[in-house]
């Protein structure tokens, strides 16, 4: 007895009387078909009993349904962030995420990369901070036909191959609220050198203190990694001016949590002594005590659209995927007016 041959995407097309392409797009969920044909063709799929290959595609396509997400990143809950939120948009596709971390000192970062692309004929990739702010790494994947979205605190790219977020205005937002409380002894935990976020982070603190007339000492200003440990370093030295700074805003969650380690070990009030703001809004900040006040920064939507860009490149939809999000300021409680109106 001869085994019943599988349906095939031309059995799909020629019952349904629709083309390939259109079955296609069913199948890779377009939002360019009518409601009315993709019914007509999903029902046809269903009586049929088709599944679509994904090996068989791939070979026709000269790509693998992977998405990569290449990285050198610190901050781990960042890189979750993320996987979240990519994972999230590859949901009920045909598509996985294959994660490449890398190092960016190294010479060889680009020929790395480039090996890693064409040996897993990604289909597309996201760049996160701090290398997609290597305009050199944008053309190593153009030139090998790779489609690629840049993510980053400030646009980067033409909206296809961008997805950023408003660092600067955020954070001057969050230190004139600091300043609208009282204070004008405000120190800085920067982010490391070479990252585009530090320096938009920076930017938006020299701006609410320009904007408030206000001038610090450059010792208030410090350095970190974004790390926990580099947050207690930078709690240390700030802590130990005199007159200490009243309120301190730290460049991410994680720096933060380590002046606040830092601030109640040396036996002060958080926020009746000094206050902290941060800026990520992830997990931390709502778990410490006092709860951090902070700015959220929507990393995880941003990843979400990264990957939307890039699964609906062929249908030409990337471009409705948006490209600037904003962050916002989240208020909790280790943040108030300077003690007995002290600034």
């Amino acid at each position: 007895m001869r085994k019943t041959q599988q349906p095939t995407i031309n059995d799909v097309a020629r019952e349904s009387g629709v083309s390939k392409k259109t079955v296609s797009r069913v199948i890779n969920q377009s939002p360019l078909l009518n409601e009315e044909t993709r019914q007509k063709v999903q029902n046809v799929i269903a009586e049929l009993g088709y599944v679509p290959n994904p090996q068989a595609r791939a070979l026709a396509l000269r790509r693998n349904f992977l998405i990569g997400l290449v990285h050198d990143n610190p901050n781990a809950q960042t890189v979750l962030s993320v996987q979240s939120g990519i994972l999230e948009a590859l949901r009920g596709t045909d598509f996985e995420l294959v994660v490449r971390p890398v190092n960016r000192g190294s010479p060889t970062m680009l020929e790395d990369i480039r090996a890693f692309l064409e040996r897993q004929r990604l289909f597309g990739v996201v760049l996160l901070p701090p290398i997609s702010e290597n305009d050199a790494l944008a053309k190593l994947c153009d030139s090998i036909g790779c489609r690629y979205v840049r993510m980053g605190s400030a646009a980067l790219d033409d909206d296809q191959h961008m997805v950023a977020s408003n660092d600067r205005e955020a954070v001057r937002e969050a230190v004139s609220y600091l300043i609208e409380m009282g204070h004008r002894r405000i120190g800085l935990v920067a982010g490391p050198h070479g990252f585009r976020s530090a320096h938009e982070r920076r930017l938006g603190f020299e701006d609410a203190l320009r904007e408030a007339d206000i001038t610090v000492p450059r010792s208030y200003f410090t350095d970190g990694t974004y790390r926990f440990n580099s947050g207690q370093q930078a709690g240390e030295r700030l802590l130990d001016l005199l007159p200490r700074p009243t309120a301190i805003f730290c460049s991410n969650d994680e720096m933060a949590a380590g002046v606040l380690h830092i601030a109640r070990q040396r036996g002060l009030d958080v926020p009746g002594d000094l206050s902290i703001v941060g800026f990520d809004d992830t997990t931390i900040a709502s778990h410490i005590w006092p709860p951090l006040t902070t700015v959220r920064w929507p990393i995880a939507s941003m990843a979400h659209s990264a990957a939307l860009k890039l699964v609906s490149a062929d249908e030409g939809t990337s471009a409705r995927e948006p490209s600037m999000f904003l962050s916002t300021l989240i208020r909790r409680a280790s943040a108030s007016p300077p003690k007995n109106g002290a600034a």
